[in-house]
Formats: structure tokens, C-alpha cells, sequence
């Protein structure tokens, strides 16, 4: 059996009028990771999620969920994943429970099988198990979208922006879950457009634009990759303009004394950029660094001609 959690090899998709949202991407996301799959909007996640799911049908390619062909095994495919979708989207006079219950039935779990109550639990929600689900917070009804895709206990979490206007405290919690559900062995995918998110969870992250995949890396790789780092220089005295020949850009504030240096890592150090700084007469009294962050890293990777 493949090591993979999901492998997708050539994956198209032209919609009818002619739109391409996929140009042939290939992917592979290994078992018992985090994976962030990350792009602007109109980029191809969805599409790519929606094509996983069985909600929308591919031009070409091939995609296989925990080993299962998606055409050739759709049934064990479908059990193999479970996706938590952007849009919050279950019956309003529904209560948890019976949504839950429901959802168990429609992947033929008998009833001595189905842990309802244990998700209600592990999201928080066994107090309101018997609630009209048109009663529930936003957060909650975020959670119980996280529990309707756990029923058939499927080794594949898709989440798709599952923060996307909730609070802090609710995005903390979930992430607890989240990190416990990949400890136990689940695989987890994410969309999200906090990329400080990403950058903390992510085992390994593709960046996706305009349909194709333009960067799949660990998180560390990807971010080492990113050039630039940024020093930030504290100077005794005024400056009414950037020094002459400064090795790299630079700009000055409204102070005069404080520098910002933007340069790339893999072919200067902070050192000469200080050096130079020393030498044009100028006395340091304080420095700092800044690490380009995922956010640099998607910016570079996404900007459109």
C-alpha cells in the first residue's frame, strides 16, 4: 500500500465556457502529517478539494485517497476522507445529535457503531447535543461541522478555512483538537488564509496559483528558501539620508535614526552589512533581525504580472 495519504498525479479541470482551474497539478501528502495547502483566491484549492470529495468531477489526471483510486474505488475513497467545508451548511432544525446521527447513517455505520456523543464531546458540544442547531454560535456550528466529518472515522481531514471569522479563543481550541486528532494518526489538510497558521502547524505546505502548483516544501525548506532578512539599525545621531553605497536597499525613518535593511541571506550577512555601516563613521547603538516569514514567502510566490 502507498505511504501516502493523498497522491494526485496530472489533476485538470476545465469547467464548461472553457475556465481551467487545475493545469495538470501533481501533489502528495503524506500519512500522519499536517498539510497546508495554500493560495490566493480563485487559485484551484477548492476545485482540488471539491474533486477529492466527489463534488466535482476532474477533466484528467488521477488522484488517490489512503491508496483508493478515486474512480476506480470511489466508495472506499469517499470513506477514506472527511472534509470540513468554508461554508456553514447543515438543517437549522436539525440538533447536533441528530445531525451527527444522520451523517453515521449515510455511511451505513450501524448504530451500535456510531460515537455521536464521543465527537460531541471532543468538540465541545455535548451540552447542546439536543439543541436546535439554529441556536448554536458561529464557533459552535464551525465544531460541528469539525464533528459531522469525523462520523465515519475517516483517516484524511480536509479543513477548508475552517477559522474563517471566528474568534481567537475558538481558533486555539480548535487547533488543540486538530493537533490531537494528527497525534492519534490522522491526517490533516488545511486551506487557510491566516498564513501565521500555516507557518505554525504545517508539517509540509504547496502553494497553489492560477491552477498550478508553484512551490511543495517543508515548512523550514520553504522558509530557508525565502532570501531576504531584514536588520534593523538603532543609530546614535540623526541621518538626513540613507548612506552612499549601502550594499543592499535600505530606508531611513521619520526619526532619522533608525535604518531598515532588507537583504538577501543566501549571499550577504548582517555582519558585512554592518561593517559597511561602521565604516561610513555612523555609531550603532542598537540592531535587530527579522527572518522573512510564510507570508513573504506566499507574497513572492503568488504576485501576478
Amino acid at each position: 500500500m502507498s505511504e501516502a495519504a493523498i497522491e494526485i498525479s496530472g489533476l485538470e479541470k476545465t469547467y464548461a465556457g472553457g475556465k481551467v482551474a487545475l493545469h495538470g497539478i501533481d501533489l502528495t501528502i503524506p500519512r500522519g502529517s499536517i498539510f497546508g495547502l495554500l493560495g490566493p483566491n480563485g487559485a484551484g484549492k477548492s476545485t482540488t478539494i471539491n474533486i477529492l470529495a466527489g463534488l466535482v468531477n476532474k477533466t484528467g489526471g488521477k488522484a488517490r485517497i489512503w491508496g483508493f483510486d478515486i474512480d476506480e474505488h470511489g466508495r472506499n475513497a469517499k470513506r477514506s476522507i472527511g472534509v470540513v467545508p468554508q461554508e456553514i451548511i447543515f438543517d437549522a432544525f436539525f440538533t447536533p445529535f441528530e445531525t451527527l446521527e444522520l451523517q453515521a447513517g449515510l455511511f451505513g455505520i450501524a448504530k451500535a457503531q456510531r460515537r455521536t456523543m464521543e465527537l460531541l464531546r471532543a468538540v465541545r458540544l455535548e451540552d447542546k447535543a439536543h439543541a436546535y442547531s439554529r441556536t448554536l454560535s458561529g464557533g459552535m456550528k464551525r465544531r460541528l461541522l469539525v464533528a459531522k466529518a469525523l462520523v465515519h472515522n475517516p483517516p484524511v481531514l480536509v479543513l477548508d478555512e475552517p477559522t474563517a471569522g471566528v474568534d481567537i479563543e475558538l481558533r486555539a481550541l480548535l487547533w488543540e483538537y486538530v493537533r490531537e486528532l494528527n497525534a492519534g494518526g490522522t491526517t490533516v489538510v488545511l486551506t487557510t488564509h491566516y498564513l501565521e497558521e500555516a507557518e505554525a502547524l504545517c508539517d509540509r505546505i504547496a502553494i497553489i496559483n492560477h491552477g498550478r502548483v508553484v512551490a511543495n516544501a517543508d515548512t523550514r525548506s520553504l522558509l530557508a528558501d525565502a532570501g531576504d532578512k531584514v536588520l534593523v539599525v538603532t543609530l546614535a545621531d540623526e541621518l538626513a539620508a540613507v548612506p552612499v553605497g549601502v550594499p543592499c536597499k535600505a530606508a531611513i525613518d521619520s526619526s532619522g535614526r533608525v535604518l531598515t535593511l532588507t537583504y538577501d541571506k543566501r549571499s550577504q550577512n548582517a555582519g558585512q552589512i554592518l561593517a559597511h555601516i561602521t565604516a561610513a563613521g555612523l555609531q550603532v547603538v542598537d540592531v535587530s533581525t527579522q527572518d522573512a516569514d510564510l507570508e513573504d514567502v506566499f507574497l513572492k510566490l503568488t504576485a501576478s504580472a
